[in-house]
């Protein structure tokens, strides 16, 4: 009878043995997961913030070509004025009103 005690003390001891190992595989590859999903995260974030980054630049190149936009819309607006019109007349035409008295430089 003695010698049955020892096989089931035996048994039980292998089985410990074999559970602690099991769970230690199993945390270890727990640990490895959690590693490399941590190291994604990292990686996510570095991506984000460049897209952010990016984001940024494109909006603001967009409010730079709306202000440009306008600027053109302005302009063509003021083109087809008559004031305009005489602007143009008088520096490449060399025209003058009647009432307007022309000096030129010499050269």
């Amino acid at each position: 009878m003695g010698n049955s005690k020892k096989k089931r003390k035996t048994k039980r001891n292998r089985k410990i043995g074999y559970n602690s190992l099991g769970m230690l595989a199993i945390a270890l590859v727990v640990l490895v997961l959690l590693g490399g999903l941590m190291h994604e995260s990292r990686n996510l974030r570095e991506r984000l913030a460049v897209y952010d980054a990016k984001a940024a630049t494109i909006e603001q190149e967009i409010e730079n070509e709306q202000a440009r936009t306008e600027d053109i819309d302005k302009l063509k607006e003021y083109m087809q004025t008559d004031e305009y019109v005489e602007e143009i007349a008088r520096e490449k035409l060399g025209l003058a009103k009647d009432n307007e008295t022309v000096f030129k430089k010499e050269q």
